[in-house]
């Protein structure tokens, strides 16, 4: 499928606010990986189908995770997890997305975790300082992107765990277990 088609494809799936996050983390996307030497295509890609499963029934996309071989424990987890691995699941099996890159970077747009690619680097990070997106620090994110992919996640990763603790939510396993990835490598 080329971009017009799977824009068309997601933009049915989606709240018009949720379509145009989605235009800007493509773009973000688009420019961080000619920036850092990634595949332009294949981030365009897992950026166009990051957020497919966003908008999905919750009880639908618990069903997915039951009968198609997910990691059970996403189930207790909620939408805001589920819609990653969930959204890699369509992917696969509705657009026929077998690069596991791509796949990945969705399954992880949200969460992180341990030893990242550069793409699945660039769509978190893509997701996370789109032109749209505005609150306190993001201005400081899209520098860092300007600067270092790896400066750039470790801060992404550090702004989402702070926002959880501040909020007194959760924090999903996989998202210390990236933390402490990025720390070591630093």
């Amino acid at each position: 499928m080329e971009r017009a088609e799977y824009l068309e494809a997601i933009k049915q799936r989606m709240p018009e606010k949720r379509y145009i996050h989605t235009l800007g983390v493509m773009e973000t996307a688009i420019k961080l990986a000619r920036k850092y030497g990634e595949d332009v295509k294949a981030a365009e890609t897992a950026a166009i189908l990051h957020d497919i499963a966003k908008y999905a029934d919750e009880q639908w996309m618990i069903q997915i995770v039951q009968e198609h071989g997910l990691d059970k424990q996403l189930v207790n987890w909620g939408p805001e997890i589920l819609h990653g691995p969930v959204g890699a699941w369509i992917a696969e099996h509705e657009f026929n997305i077998n690069n596991e890159d791509i796949l990945n970077s969705i399954r992880f747009h949200t969460t992180g975790r341990p030893g990242m690619s550069k793409l699945e680097k660039i769509i978190f990070i893509a997701d996370m300082i789109e032109p749209n997106r505005k609150f306190d620090g993001v201005e400081k994110l899209r520098n860092n992107a300007e600067i270092d992919l790896e400066k750039a996640m470790r801060s992404c990763i550090w702004h989402s765990i702070q926002f959880l603790v501040n909020t007194k939510q959760k924090i999903y396993p996989l998202s210390i277990e990236c933390y402490n990835d990025l720390i070591d490598l630093d």
